[in-house]
C-alpha cells in the first residue's frame, strides 16, 4: 500500500504542477511563463518526487513507465495493475482540484481544453493524428531508455531524478506544439475526462502511442544495453 500511495500523490503532483501551470500560468497577461515555463513545471514535478518518494515506489507516476519497465524486466508483472490504477485515480484527483480552482474564478464561463492532449483540431499547432502518434512514440521510448538507463546499477548513483526530470522537460519542449505533450497516459487521461468532447473520443491514442513506445523501449533496453 505504501508504493501504491507513492504513485498516487507522485501522479498527482505531476498533474497539478505541470497542468496546472498549463491552465493558470502559461499565458497570464504580460508575465505568463509559456511552453518554456510549462516544460520546466512538468520536469520539475518528476525531479522533486522522484527524490520524494522514489525510495517507495521507484517514481513511476505513469502506466507507460510502469509497462516500460516491466519489459524491461526491471519491474513485476504482478504490480502492474494496481501500479496503473493508482497512478489514473491520482492524476484525475489532481485534475479535480484544478477544476475546482479554475471554476472560482470571477470571469468563469468554461474550462475549454484544460491542458488535455489532441490531434488534428485539438493538436496546438493543428498536427494530424499520424504526427501525433510517431510523436508520443518515439518521446515515450527515449523517454523509457533514460530512465532504464539512468538507474542502471552501473550509472551514476544520486541523478537519476535529475536526468529524469530535464528528460521530460525536453520532450515538452519538442511536443506542447503537436500534441500538448501526453507521454503519460494517467495524464491524459485526467484531463480528457474534464475537457470532454472530442477529447474525450481522441484518448486512446495516448494511451496506445506512449505505451508501446514505452514497451518497445524495455525491450531494446534488455536486449542491447542490459548487463553492459
Amino acid at each position: 500500500m505504501k508504493k501504491l500511495f507513492a504513485e498516487f500523490f507522485g501522479t498527482f503532483w505531476l498533474v497539478f504542477g505541470g497542468c496546472g501551470s498549463a491552465i493558470f500560468a502559461a499565458a497570464f497577461p504580460e508575465v505568463g511563463i509559456g511552453l518554456l515555463g510549462v516544460s520546466l513545471a512538468f520536469g520539475l514535478t518528476v525531479l522533486t518526487m522522484a527524490y520524494a518518494v522514489g525510495h517507495v515506489s521507484g517514481a513511476h507516476f505513469n502506466p507507460a513507465v510502469s509497462l516500460g519497465l516491466w519489459a524491461g524486466g526491471k519491474f513485476e508483472a504482478k504490480e502492474l495493475v494496481g501500479y496503473i490504477i493508482a497512478q489514473v485515480i491520482g492524476a484525475i484527483a489532481a485534475a479535480g482540484v484544478l477544476y475546482l480552482i479554475v471554476s472560482g474564478k470571477g470571469d468563469f464561463t468554461g474550462i475549454g481544453g484544460f491542458a488535455a492532449n489532441g490531434y488534428g483540431e485539438l493538436s496546438p499547432g493543428g498536427y494530424s493524428l499520424m504526427s501525433v502518434l510517431i510523436t508520443e512514440f518515439v518521446l515515450t521510448m527515449f523517454f523509457l531508455l533514460i530512465i532504464l538507463g539512468s538507474t542502471y546499477p552501473k550509472a551514476p548513483k544520486g541523478f537519476a531524478g535529475i536526468a529524469i526530470g530535464l528528460a521530460l522537460t525536453l520532450i515538452h519542449l519538442i511536443s506542447i506544439p503537436i500534441s500538448n505533450t501526453s507521454v503519460n497516459p494517467a495524464r491524459s487521461t485526467s484531463q480528457a475526462l474534464f475537457a470532454g468532447g472530442d477529447f474525450t473520443a481522441q484518448l486512446w491514442l495516448f494511451w496506445l502511442a506512449p505505451i508501446a513506445g514505452a514497451v518497445v523501449a524495455g525491450f531494446i533496453h534488455k536486449a542491447f544495453f542490459d548487463k553492459t
